[in-house]
């Protein structure tokens, strides 16, 4: 249930989108352990990846949609999927280059200028990778207060002026997407720079990592309409729907680190002896790597659920909307927890340097503060919340969506407004469909939450708090969080024993997130008494436990290991 790359045939994938995993991993492997700490800790710019990916047309073929590409070529979240988690299992920053090359197409595939797109294709084409010029120094996210500034002159003329801070990308990207203001009328603008334009000035590396997030400048940078892709809301839209876009992609980021960590940690531990004893014979570490594993398993099914109703969407379901948020904030949280356990287990063994979990203990806290923190996507996914539990419209059952075509809708998604008006299937239907101790718990537990939102809603006073606001976001989370786990335990005719053990950390979850929210300052009465009621303790089973320790995770020591 965890990517192995030496042993992982991607025999879900059609012929040539296998090719491209298998020749991934081959790269990597042949690159070896060794080498690649060497890169990373000396900070060597990833030049021969990006050659590998040139060579095999890899980003041509992953990232150019249909419309604009022959044969292979598509946009396909499903088939991203498996790129994402196998460049995460190798290294951050292999996928980061990657990811801010998705945020950079985004704007272009999403705009009008057709002139652009033909030239985007090509440039992907001869290997190029791309940039989002989005956020700056002073302002972070804040996009109304954006500086960079796009002067118009005569005759379809302009010159744009101004600065981005911590674009990844910035220093090689064929175009740079670029959000900035119109200084005359104040409409938002997109357009493309090159970064390699006299005009454009790459000022520095703003990290101490291997890759390279700029501060760039524009200086009187020229542009023609030919440059311009989308004005006014359609900028704006292009912006936001960028960012849907790419922001799920962070928790496949995730998986990967965790996964690899977590082959590392259970070898050395299961042959370590300590009095007499190999570790992993120790009752609280088995106990951790039953909790780490059940996690990253759940990590894993609740993205590639996602993916469903990504590829999904349209105009009149957009479910995607509160499940692709929940992917980068909830599923990146999730591998913080997975490294803290694992770590809890190995110790001091995490820190050296010939490790790959060095990298992945520092990596996986990246993740959740990359585009947008955790309590922005948490106050994005607060507004589904009274439409999700009180709300419910009928919708047809989403199927796995594992076909070969282009994600068209992704790049025609739309106005960026009305979030509080979408709609979501009732959630029993997924709950009452599975009949496991520890999922009874939980449905218990959803009830008093559905309680307190009916008797005792946050006042006016708590609404304006948002500290009171993410703990309930936390609780709201966990239950769409488990419903996409029932779901997806479904339709891939998951283990019971997994999925009960599984819920047996989402128990313990829910009634740590109900104890903070009892214990903030501004609760009422009649919500801490809720709150009580909401702590449970989940149903133990210790031959279950021994069931999925020794079906699943006992024998994965050994199981896989990088070569030199």
């Amino acid at each position: 249930m965890l990517l192995h790359p030496k042993n992982e045939t991607f025999d879900h994938l059609d012929a040539g989108s296998r090719e491209i995993m298998l020749k991934t991993v081959a790269f990597f492997e042949k690159k070896g352990k060794k080498q690649l700490k060497h890169d990373d800790h000396e900070r060597v710019w990833y030049a021969d990846f990006l050659e590998f990916v040139k060579k095999e047309k890899i980003f041509a073929t992953l990232l150019t949609p249909a419309p604009y590409g022959n044969g292979e070529k598509r946009w396909d979240t499903y088939r991203n999927c498996a790129f994402n988690e196998i460049l995460g299992f190798y290294g951050l920053q292999y996928w980061y280059t990657w990811q801010v090359t998705i945020l950079g197409l985004g704007p272009i595939w999403m705009g009008g200028n057709e002139k652009v797109k033909e030239r985007t294709a090509a440039l992907l084409e001869d290997g190029a990778i791309f940039a989002f010029g989005l956020s700056e120094q002073a302002h972070g996210a804040d996009l109304y207060s954006s500086e960079m500034a796009l002067t118009p002159l005569e005759d379809g003329q302009y010159v744009a002026d101004g600065s981005k801070y911590y674009i990844g990308n910035a220093n090689k990207a064929a175009l740079v997407s670029t959000f900035a203001k119109n200084a005359r009328s104040g409409d938002f603008v997109f357009f493309v720079a090159e970064s390699d334009h006299s005009n454009y000035e790459c000022v520095k590396n703003v990290v101490n990592s291997q890759n390279y997030v700029a501060q760039y400048t524009l200086h009187r940078y020229p542009l023609t309409d030919d440059d311009i892709l989308s004005v006014g809301q359609d900028a704006w839209d292009s912006s936001l729907n960028t960012i849907n876009v790419g922001k799920y992609n962070l928790g496949w980021a995730s998986v990967g680190i965790c996964s690899h960590a977590f082959y590392e940690a259970i070898t050395h531990a299961s042959n370590r002896k300590l009095f007499d004893h190999s570790v992993t014979d120790f009752t609280h570490v088995r106990q951790f790597f039953v909790d780490a594993w059940t996690r990253l398993v759940a990590m894993r099914m609740f993205a590639l659920r996602a993916s469903d109703y990504m590829r999904s969407a349209s105009a009149e379901d957009r479910r995607y909307l509160l499940y692709n948020p929940m992917v980068k904030m909830k599923v990146t949280t999730q591998g913080e927890e997975v490294i803290n356990l694992l770590w809890d287990v190995i110790a001091a063994k995490g820190f050296e340097k010939d490790m790959y979990f060095e990298m992945a203990a520092r990596d996986i806290r990246a993740l959740p503060k990359l585009e947008g923190t955790v309590h922005v996507n948490m106050a994005l996914i607060i507004k589904f919340m009274p439409n999700y539990f009180f709300n419910p419209a009928q919708f047809q059952d989403i199927p796995k969506k594992d076909e070969p075509t282009n994600d068209d809708f992704l790049f025609n998604q739309g106005a960026t407004k009305g979030l509080g008006k979408i709609q979501f299937h009732d959630s029993a239907l997924a709950y009452n469909s599975m009949d496991l101790p520890n999922i009874n718990v939980f449905k218990e537990q959803i009830e008093v939450l559905k309680e307190l939102l009916m008797t005792a809603a946050p006042s006016k006073e708590q609404a304006e708090d948002i500290d009171f606001l993410l703990n309930l976001g936390e609780l709201f989370t966990l239950v769409a969080y488990g419903q996409l786990l029932i779901e997806k335990a479904k339709i891939d005719s998951v283990e019971e024993d997994v999925m009960d053990q599984i819920f047996d950390f989402m128990v313990r979850d829910f009634s740590k997130f109900a104890l903070q929210l009892y214990s903030k300052t501004g609760a009422t009465d009649e919500q801490i008494a809720l709150c009580m009621k909401m702590i449970k303790k989940p149903v133990t089973d210790l031959e279950r436990f021994n069931r999925v320790w020794k079906g699943h995770i006992a024998g994965l020591n050994g199981a896989y290991e990088m070569n030199a």
